[in-house]
Protein backbone atom coordinates (compact mmCIF):
# COMPACT_ATOMS: atom_id res chain seq x y z
CA UNK A 1 0.00 0.00 0.00
CA UNK A 2 1.42 3.21 -1.04
CA UNK A 3 1.89 5.08 2.43
CA UNK A 4 1.16 8.92 0.68
CA UNK A 5 -2.53 7.94 0.03
CA UNK A 6 -4.99 9.11 1.96
CA UNK A 7 -6.28 6.75 4.77
CA UNK A 8 -10.38 6.25 5.01
CA UNK A 9 -10.95 6.81 8.86
CA UNK A 10 -13.07 4.00 10.44
CA UNK A 11 -13.66 1.94 14.02
CA UNK A 12 -14.47 -2.23 13.26
CA UNK A 13 -16.79 -3.27 15.48
CA UNK A 14 -14.94 -6.63 16.26
CA UNK A 15 -16.55 -8.27 19.50
CA UNK A 16 -17.01 -12.12 19.02
CA UNK A 17 -15.42 -11.90 15.38
CA UNK A 18 -12.44 -13.68 14.30
CA UNK A 19 -8.95 -12.30 14.54
CA UNK A 20 -5.28 -13.79 13.52
CA UNK A 21 -2.12 -12.44 15.15
CA UNK A 22 0.91 -13.98 13.13
CA UNK A 23 4.17 -13.59 16.01
CA UNK A 24 4.75 -13.80 19.10
CA UNK A 25 6.64 -11.11 20.66
CA UNK A 26 6.75 -8.05 22.41
CA UNK A 27 5.02 -5.96 19.27
CA UNK A 28 2.20 -8.94 19.04
CA UNK A 29 1.48 -8.89 22.65
CA UNK A 30 0.47 -5.80 22.13
CA UNK A 31 -1.58 -6.32 18.92
CA UNK A 32 -3.56 -9.10 20.77
CA UNK A 33 -4.18 -7.18 24.23
CA UNK A 34 -5.65 -4.47 21.60
CA UNK A 35 -7.93 -6.83 19.94
CA UNK A 36 -8.74 -8.18 23.47
CA UNK A 37 -9.55 -4.94 24.57
CA UNK A 38 -12.48 -4.87 21.64
CA UNK A 39 -14.00 -8.18 22.55
CA UNK A 40 -12.24 -10.27 19.48
CA UNK A 41 -11.76 -13.85 19.22
CA UNK A 42 -7.63 -14.24 18.81
CA UNK A 43 -5.93 -17.15 17.42
CA UNK A 44 -1.93 -16.36 17.81
CA UNK A 45 -0.02 -18.63 15.08
CA UNK A 46 3.98 -18.51 15.89
CA UNK A 47 6.85 -21.25 16.58
CA UNK A 48 7.72 -18.86 19.96
CA UNK A 49 5.25 -16.72 22.56
CA UNK A 50 5.93 -14.33 24.90
CA UNK A 51 4.81 -15.75 28.65
CA UNK A 52 3.08 -12.87 28.91
CA UNK A 53 1.11 -13.81 25.50
CA UNK A 54 0.56 -17.38 26.55
CA UNK A 55 -1.04 -16.11 29.75
CA UNK A 56 -3.73 -13.91 28.01
CA UNK A 57 -7.41 -15.04 28.86
CA UNK A 58 -9.43 -15.68 25.84
CA UNK A 59 -6.44 -16.31 22.95
CA UNK A 60 -5.64 -19.83 21.54
CA UNK A 61 -1.76 -19.73 20.55
CA UNK A 62 -1.21 -22.39 18.14
CA UNK A 63 2.93 -23.17 18.67
CA UNK A 64 3.64 -22.99 14.48
CA UNK A 65 4.99 -21.46 11.30
CA UNK A 66 2.37 -19.04 9.34
CA UNK A 67 0.66 -21.89 7.04
CA UNK A 68 0.22 -19.69 3.01
CA UNK A 69 -3.85 -19.14 2.66
CA UNK A 70 -4.91 -19.59 6.27
CA UNK A 71 -6.09 -15.80 6.44
CA UNK A 72 -9.16 -16.90 4.85
CA UNK A 73 -10.51 -18.01 8.08
CA UNK A 74 -10.33 -14.44 9.68
CA UNK A 75 -12.02 -11.39 10.01
CA UNK A 76 -9.01 -9.06 10.41
CA UNK A 77 -5.15 -10.06 10.51
CA UNK A 78 -2.12 -8.79 12.27
CA UNK A 79 1.56 -9.86 10.82
CA UNK A 80 4.12 -9.13 13.52
CA UNK A 81 7.03 -11.09 13.27
CA UNK A 82 11.09 -9.99 12.56
CA UNK A 83 10.98 -11.61 9.64
CA UNK A 84 9.74 -9.35 6.37
CA UNK A 85 9.10 -12.11 4.46
CA UNK A 86 6.63 -13.36 6.56
CA UNK A 87 4.77 -10.64 6.89
CA UNK A 88 4.78 -9.55 3.24
CA UNK A 89 3.08 -12.97 2.47
CA UNK A 90 0.64 -12.93 5.43
CA UNK A 91 0.00 -9.00 3.65
CA UNK A 92 -0.26 -10.76 0.51
CA UNK A 93 -2.15 -13.71 1.18
CA UNK A 94 -5.12 -11.26 2.61
CA UNK A 95 -4.80 -8.99 -0.37
CA UNK A 96 -6.00 -12.31 -2.62
CA UNK A 97 -8.66 -13.42 -0.47
CA UNK A 98 -9.79 -10.10 0.54
CA UNK A 99 -9.22 -10.29 4.20
CA UNK A 100 -7.91 -6.69 5.98
CA UNK A 101 -4.64 -7.25 7.19
CA UNK A 102 -1.93 -4.73 9.27
CA UNK A 103 2.08 -5.22 9.49
CA UNK A 104 3.60 -3.99 12.54
CA UNK A 105 5.54 -1.29 11.37
CA UNK A 106 5.62 -1.47 7.91
CA UNK A 107 3.31 0.32 5.77
CA UNK A 108 3.74 -0.98 2.40
CA UNK A 109 2.57 -4.11 3.80
CA UNK A 110 -0.56 -2.98 5.46
CA UNK A 111 -4.32 -2.74 4.14
CA UNK A 112 -4.76 -0.72 7.19
CA UNK A 113 -2.82 0.92 9.94
CA UNK A 114 -3.08 1.44 13.85
CA UNK A 115 -3.61 4.98 15.09
CA UNK A 116 -2.22 5.33 18.67
CA UNK A 117 -5.45 6.07 20.69
CA UNK A 118 -6.68 7.53 23.84
CA UNK A 119 -9.48 5.27 25.08
CA UNK A 120 -12.16 6.73 28.44
CA UNK A 121 -15.21 5.10 28.58
CA UNK A 122 -16.98 5.05 24.95
CA UNK A 123 -15.12 8.23 23.98
CA UNK A 124 -12.09 7.33 21.86
CA UNK A 125 -9.31 9.57 20.50
CA UNK A 126 -6.45 8.35 17.83
CA UNK A 127 -4.18 10.00 16.06
CA UNK A 128 -2.18 8.98 13.19
CA UNK A 129 0.14 9.75 10.60
CA UNK A 130 -0.84 8.31 7.21
CA UNK A 131 2.12 5.30 8.36
CA UNK A 132 5.11 7.81 8.28
CA UNK A 133 6.34 8.82 12.16
CA UNK A 134 4.02 6.19 14.58
CA UNK A 135 7.00 7.50 17.15
CA UNK A 136 4.93 11.28 16.72
CA UNK A 137 1.35 9.68 16.87
CA UNK A 138 2.73 7.92 19.96
CA UNK A 139 3.97 11.32 21.25
CA UNK A 140 0.40 13.01 20.65
CA UNK A 141 -1.20 10.63 22.85
CA UNK A 142 1.10 10.72 25.54
CA UNK A 143 0.90 14.61 25.22
CA UNK A 144 -2.74 15.03 25.54
CA UNK A 145 -3.65 11.59 27.66
CA UNK A 146 -4.15 13.86 30.75
CA UNK A 147 -6.80 15.99 28.97
CA UNK A 148 -9.37 13.61 28.64
CA UNK A 149 -10.32 12.42 31.96
CA UNK A 150 -13.18 10.66 33.62
CA UNK A 151 -15.53 13.45 33.74
CA UNK A 152 -15.98 13.28 29.60
CA UNK A 153 -17.80 9.78 30.15
CA UNK A 154 -19.97 11.81 32.59
CA UNK A 155 -19.98 14.55 29.75
CA UNK A 156 -21.28 11.97 27.50
CA UNK A 157 -23.65 10.21 29.63
CA UNK A 158 -25.59 13.40 30.05
CA UNK A 159 -25.57 13.82 26.44
CA UNK A 160 -26.85 10.77 25.65
CA UNK A 161 -29.06 11.20 28.55
CA UNK A 162 -30.35 14.48 27.17
CA UNK A 163 -30.66 13.20 23.55
CA UNK A 164 -32.38 9.60 24.16
CA UNK A 165 -35.26 11.68 26.42
CA UNK A 166 -35.57 14.11 23.66
CA UNK A 167 -36.34 11.23 21.25
CA UNK A 168 -38.75 9.75 24.13
CA UNK A 169 -40.51 12.89 23.84
CA UNK A 170 -40.87 12.00 19.90
CA UNK A 171 -38.60 14.83 18.94
CA UNK A 172 -36.08 15.25 16.67
CA UNK A 173 -32.16 15.41 17.54
CA UNK A 174 -30.57 16.23 14.70
CA UNK A 175 -31.80 19.50 13.96
CA UNK A 176 -30.54 20.87 17.62
CA UNK A 177 -27.38 22.70 18.03
CA UNK A 178 -25.51 20.61 20.37
CA UNK A 179 -22.37 22.89 20.46
CA UNK A 180 -23.56 25.95 22.61
CA UNK A 181 -23.95 23.61 25.33
CA UNK A 182 -21.07 21.92 24.88
CA UNK A 183 -19.11 25.27 24.88
CA UNK A 184 -21.21 26.79 27.67
CA UNK A 185 -19.12 25.32 30.66
CA UNK A 186 -20.43 21.90 31.46
CA UNK A 187 -17.44 20.17 31.31
CA UNK A 188 -15.74 23.00 34.05
CA UNK A 189 -19.21 22.18 36.23
CA UNK A 190 -18.41 18.29 35.78
CA UNK A 191 -15.17 18.62 37.06
CA UNK A 192 -16.15 20.59 39.83
CA UNK A 193 -18.65 18.33 41.16
CA UNK A 194 -21.73 20.34 40.25
CA UNK A 195 -23.49 17.67 38.11
CA UNK A 196 -27.21 19.31 38.29
CA UNK A 197 -26.07 22.79 37.12
CA UNK A 198 -24.51 21.06 34.78
CA UNK A 199 -27.76 18.90 33.74
CA UNK A 200 -29.38 22.35 33.99
CA UNK A 201 -27.00 24.33 31.73
CA UNK A 202 -27.45 21.78 28.99
CA UNK A 203 -31.75 21.79 29.39
CA UNK A 204 -30.95 25.41 28.73
CA UNK A 205 -29.11 25.71 25.68
CA UNK A 206 -31.13 23.10 23.90
CA UNK A 207 -34.64 24.71 25.12
CA UNK A 208 -32.94 28.02 23.77
CA UNK A 209 -31.66 25.80 20.07
CA UNK A 210 -34.84 24.56 19.74
CA UNK A 211 -37.14 27.49 19.45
Amino acid sequence: MPIDEPLYPVNLRLAGRPCLVVGGGPVATQKVRGLLECGAVVTVVAPVVTGELAGLEGVTCELRRYVAGEVAGYRLVVAATDDPAVNRAVYLDGEERGVWVNSADDPANCAFTLPSRIRQGPLLVTFATGGHSPALATWLRRHYTAEFGPEYVTLIDLLAEAREQLRGDGRSTEGLDWQPALDSGMLDLIREGRLAEAKERLQACLSSSSV
